[in-house]
């Protein structure tokens, strides 16, 4: 296919889809691993049966501007089902898997979802009774079998196989394609937010075709556009994965590896050997921390190699180069330590791009050091959502998320809010007036994040607006600063930074498992080696940052349990609704 430099301006995502298929035809597209081996759909198969399902949701009744929502994991089936829903002229309203029937019931009365489609009995059983509380969800569409019983509220239930399974006209995807407009509404994104009830983004064709073709900008110009791949393990119902893990690589005319699971990623990592991956920092500390203890356990060269890498990494990062002293140990490291990690990683990874949350310096410094390429991005649902990502060319800085995307404008406010201006911005939020006022003024979106620019033009986060703690004297901190070097410890699973109006900061934390099971569950001893890991964050910390006591969580914060987001966002609200009582205390003692 065109190796070019820039994206085609396409009308709608329909229409870059179908492009991409006259590119590609029977090369492929999407794979997925059933019976233990991978098995690929070709891009023309994929077209038809997108063409397939977009008559059937018509003949089931959907006209354009229905919603239909669309509960899944990453799998073929789900990119499919999204563009087939929009080739139907509908919106796609994408969730989350570990919704709880209550979130269910709240996108779907919100949204007026008219059909719905899941992907197995297990998700199923959270949604059909939110389907019993809505008037809106006429069908229910299951992509494995769905033991449904009784129809559900007058609801229609339907087999996937039976609606792609035969037919399915390109000539009619295209036709209706041809009426779709950049400013159409795509899909509504409901947001989970740390706070409050979601609100769904109304995300428009030409946001996320913005955010695809100014993504290709950076990787055709700084890396080269080639043969692509990708795997695809963020949820795709996130507007990060949906845009950059999704829609993306169509735009590449890439292939998608589905993961088959979080616990085997990082052999299908091996297996797949992917060339581009859009992550999210926890995965990062999740892989350091399991890199640490693997070479500590060997110790003698291994370790001594990983230390002086780190040494290198930070003096060629800072320096720009390093002396002709260590050239010797430089090479020693790419051939005993920085082949094996580039093996890890498959082998041709041209860059892992992290984004959805702050990447702390620290970790990406460790991979920098061992020859893994990062580019730390930055965005936000409402704007879809990639506003800036660090760019080779430009010149990398871990502490940057780097300079705006193409045909995207930043500028930063009096009180150092950053402002969004562009195609990329949502056109508010749906069915909420209120929150839309307050958010888009004048054309720009108000992002809530506040930062600066550095001197190559590169974005520089610094606070969350409404994170920010501000202490009984006025100073401010940084949360997410402070728990950032908290999690670093080895002892340390999570942490939650407190202390609003109050006289100095303290902690909820979470030890790491195998350090409970260490110390055999003993309180006394693991708060002790607690105690000393922040004692060690604190000697680098100013006296407002310091973290003066903490408390031990019940468990660890999960989606499970509402206590994080499906990007892995800490939910501040709902943790101080369980520990606040606990973490007053701390004051007066």
């Amino acid at each position: 296919m065109r190796k070019g430099t820039q994206l085609e301006q396409f009308p709608n995502l329909v229409a870059m889809f179908l492009d991409r298929v006259d590119q590609r035809g029977d090369a492929p597209f999407l794979w997925a691993k059933r019976g233990g081996q991978w098995n690929s759909t070709s891009y023309n198969e994929a077209a038809r049966q997108v063409a397939a399902l977009a008559a059937s949701l018509q003949r089931l009744g959907c006209k354009p501007g229905d919603r239909v929502m669309l509960v899944s994991e990453n799998r073929p089936e789900w990119l499919i089902a999204d563009l087939a829903i929009m080739a139907a002229g509908c919106v796609t309203v994408p969730t989350y898997t570990t919704n709880t029937t209550r979130d269910h019931t709240h996108i779907l009365t919100n949204s007026g979802a008219r059909a719905v489609i899941v992907s197995s009995q297990k998700l199923a059983k959270a949604l059909i009774p939110a389907v019993l509380f809505s008037s809106d969800c006429h069908d229910v569409i299951g992509i494995e079998d769905i033991r449904t019983g009784q129809p559900v509220n007058g609801a229609r239930f339907h087999h996937w196989a039976e609606l792609v399974g035969t037919g399915g006209d390109l000539s009619e995807i295209r036709a209706r394609a041809a009426t779709t407009g950049r400013d159409d509404l795509a899909c509504l994104i409901y947001t989970s937010g740390t706070g409050g009830a979601p609100r769904g983004v109304r995300q428009h064709h030409g946001a996320i075709l913005h955010n695809v073709a100014a993504c290709i900008d950076v990787i055709a110009n700084d890396f080269g556009w080639d043969d692509e791949i990708f795997l695809s393990f963020l949820p795709a119902s996130h507007a990060y994965e949906h845009s950059g893990g999704q829609m993306f690589p169509i735009g590449l005319g890439a292939q998608i590896y589905f993961a088959e699971s979080l616990e085997k990623l990082a052999a299908n990592i091996e297996e797949v050997r992917p060339t581009l991956m859009v992550v999210v920092p926890r995965l990062f500390e999740m892989l350091r921390q399991r890199m640490l203890k693997a070479i500590e356990k060997q110790g003698g060269l291994p370790q001594k190699l990983l230390n002086r890498a780190l040494e290198i990494g930070k003096e060629r990062y800072e320096q720009g180069s390093i002396p002709l002293k260590d050239w010797p140990a430089d090479l020693a490291i790419r051939l005993l330590l920085k082949r094996k990690v580039s093996q890890k990683f498959g082998g041709r990874i041209k860059a892992m791009v992290s984004g959805g949350a702050p990447l702390n310096p620290d970790v990406g410094m460790f991979f920098h050091s061992l020859g893994i390429t990062m580019l730390q991005g930055y965005g936000q649902t409402e704007a879809g959502p990639v506003i800036s990502c660090n760019r080779p060319k430009v010149g990398i800085r871990i502490e940057t998320v780097g300079p705006p995307l193409l045909n995207t404008e930043v500028r930063v406010a009096d009180d150092g809010e950053l402002l969004v201006r562009g195609e990329l911005v949502m056109h508010g939020y749906w069915n909420n007036e209120e929150e839309t006022r307050r958010v888009l003024k004048d054309g720009w979106l108000h992002t809530g994040d506040i930062g600066h620019f550095d001197d190559q033009g590169r974005i520089v986060i610094t606070d969350r607006k409404k994170d920010l703690i501000v202490n009984d004297k006025g100073d401010n901190v940084s949360p997410q600063r402070v728990e950032g070097m908290l999690t670093l410890q080895p002892e340390i699973a999570q942490a939650m930074i407190y202390g609003d109006r109050r006289p100095h900061l303290v902690a909820l934390l979470v030890p790491e498992p195998e350090l409970v099971s260490e110390l055999k569950r003993d309180d006394a001893a693991i708060r002790n080696r607690l105690q000393k890991a922040v004692d060690r964050v604190n000697a680098e910390l100013s006296v407002v940052e310091k973290v003066r006591r903490f408390t031990l969580a019940d468990e660890g914060f999960t989606v499970d349990n509402e206590q994080m987001t499906p990007s892995m966002k800490i939910r501040r609200h709902v943790l101080k609704g369980v520990y606040g009582e606990r973490l007053d205390a701390l004051y007066g003692k």
